[in-house]
């Protein structure tokens, strides 16, 4: 298995959960050079509108958006994101491959069974990951810094992320997943194609307006944050 060394690997459940979470955070690290790799753990199959094939296409364009360098997905049942051992393997050999400084998993607490069954799946492959004994593919790797993002939960984060130079990047990627979020006259009607869209804009917006900025992501961490350097701000 080759290895990498990248900044930042992004897990979701279903392509599009990272992108509704922090798209324009991975357009931001990556305009600054930063290696970023997503990887879905489903081929999302069970999804009400579009198929495999379509969402699979949607994913690369909006990888190709967010100037992501790698999309990955793994062969994971889709409403079967139990906590196996084969799995947690799964997505450990992806920690192991790339190496990542910060690994990101959708926040645990959502209406989505499987973006919460993704966040334990995520915590358990960083620890293993880590175990040099771990059977598993390639290198024992630590990560750093394990932090959560927010797909449908309205939960206060424990930090933001300025993205108002990047919101527009982020929409882009979200309406990349026309199969999803756009609704047409052979679409099963769901949340997601009644005004999704428009819901993560005004969350990010509010978001901003808690830090004096025009747009914001959030996340939450399980550990306090570390300040070293930048107490007063850039």
């Amino acid at each position: 298995m080759e290895d990498h060394h990248i900044d930042l690997l992004a897990f979701g459940a279903h392509a599009d959960d990272v992108e509704i979470g922090m798209g324009a955070t991975i357009a931001k690290y990556t305009k600054q050079g930063k290696k970023v790799v997503i990887c879905d753990l489903t081929k999302a199959e069970l999804s009400s509108n579009g198929t495999v094939e379509i969402r699979n296409r949607e994913a690369k364009e909006a990888a190709e958006i967010l100037g992501v360098t790698v999309r990955e997905t793994l062969d994971l049942p889709d409403r079967g994101l139990f906590l196996t051992a084969s799995y947690i393997q799964a997505a450990a050999e992806m920690i192991r491959k790339y190496k990542p400084q910060i690994v990101f998993a959708p926040y645990w607490d959502d209406r989505h069974p499987d973006h919460g069954n993704c966040a334990r799946l995520v915590e358990e492959a960083v620890f293993s990951a880590g175990i040099k004994k771990y059977s598993a593919n390639g290198e024992a790797h630590k990560v750093k810094n394990t932090y959560f993002y927010l797909i449908n939960s309205t939960v206060k984060p424990d930090f933001l992320i300025d993205i108002s130079e990047y919101m527009e990047q982020k929409t882009a990627s979200l309406n990349a997943y026309k199969s999803q979020f756009i609704k047409d006259e052979h679409t099963i009607d769901t949340p997601l194609v009644n005004g999704y869209i428009e819901m993560i804009q005004a969350r990010e917006k509010l978001h901003g307006t808690q830090a004096g900025v025009l747009y914001a992501e959030g996340f939450k961490s399980k550990n306090p944050l570390v300040i070293n350097s930048d107490l007063f701000g850039e």
